[in-house]
């Protein structure tokens, strides 16, 4: 079954998101795609499953080889916003999707990426180490970027950034808050658990890998599914600015690897982490923070990871092929 869904995990989305978009016309009373309120539970499951899943070499790892892992975290977190922010003024959005835009930017790599590295023939541990600690990172990490972005957008902007802040603190307490339960914690707890029942390791990974994908397949299913009245008026500019700030964010992590003089498989996990957000955490988070129905400002992030898992794998193909040719040519030339 992981296979199944890891394989066709862009088909999968596909589908389950154009039954979210047409269920109405289904004529079924109940519409499982528009209970928003579930969305923070898909991501703590999803990160408790990854904490247990995490093993303890990759902490190890973390803390021996931290140069190159803050190098490329470091990477991430300034080709992103950077990407977001600039492409979304020169484009010219405001408001809630110019927030999205910049939610797209400022939340960490995806889990995807992982996979993506191995089928690239990367450095998975690598990859999984950057993942690990931009998420560890994450509460900290994602309100200052938001707060930098801030700055330089137009006021209808920073009038909706403001307007999810409410008595529980400003936006970027509550996202901190936010990322804190869902993220950090879980993760923290998967982990504690996976050293207390070590002899689940096996299960855990199977099911934690399944439960994950099957959770960004419904997040991203029902921010189409509240987002479906608006979605047909979505300008084509907003597709090609997601495009862009995507293949750019490969470019963006291939040219830190080459930087910090990393060897081509780490250069590929890292090219890939970067390019690859978390958008299933960044809609989320997005439905969480702006609360009023009519809010689009997940559908910025939930159509990222289309953009994502679409170019991703298709890197992934292409580097694996070149491998594959490589090591048919070394094999076939003369000692």
């Amino acid at each position: 079954m992981t296979k199944l869904i890891q394989r066709f995990l862009l088909i999968w989305l596909s589908l389950l998101s154009l039954a979210a978009y047409f269920w109405p016309r289904f004529g079924v009373a109940f519409d499982p795609f528009i209970h928003k309120q579930l969305l923070p539970y898909l991501i703590i499951v999803t990160m408790f499953g990854v904490g247990w899943m995490l093993p303890i070499d990759e902490i190890k790892k973390v803390a021996s080889r931290w140069p190159t892992i803050l190098g490329g975290t470091l990477t991430q977190f300034l080709v992103m916003p950077t990407l977001a922010l600039g492409f979304g003024m020169l484009f010219g959005f405001q408001e809630e999707t110019m927030v999205g835009i910049i939610l797209v930017g400022c939340v960490p790599g995806a889990m995807a990426s992982n996979v993506l590295t191995i089928v690239s023939r990367g450095n998975a541990s690598y990859s999984v180490s950057l993942t690990t600690l931009a998420t560890i990172l994450s509460p900290i990490a994602v309100p200052a970027m938001l707060a930098a972005t801030a700055i330089f957008v137009d006021p209808a902007t920073v009038e909706v950034l403001d307007s999810a802040s409410d008595d529980s603190g400003s936006i970027y307490l509550r996202s901190a808050i936010n990322l804190l339960m869902w993220v950090v914690i879980p993760v923290l707890l998967g982990f504690a658990m996976g050293r207390i029942l070590p002899q689940f390791e096996s299960q855990a990974k199977t099911i934690g890998s399944n439960v994950a994908n099957l959770a960004i397949l419904l997040i991203i299913a029902t921010v189409v599914g509240l987002s479906r009245d608006k979605l047909a008026d979505l300008p084509i500019a907003l597709f090609t600015c997601l495009l862009l700030i995507n293949v750019l964010g490969y470019a963006g992590g291939f040219t830190g690897g080459s930087l910090m003089k990393l060897p081509h498989p780490m250069k590929r996990a890292l090219t890939l982490e970067v390019g690859m957000q978390n958008a299933g955490l960044g809609a989320t988070l997005a439905s969480a923070l702006f609360t009023h129905s009519d809010s689009t400002v997940a559908v910025a992030p939930a159509f990222y990871t289309f953009f994502c898992m679409f170019t991703g794998t298709i890197l992934a193909w292409y580097w694996s092929s070149r491998q594959v040719e490589q090591e048919a040519s070394d094999k076939g030339s003369p000692v």
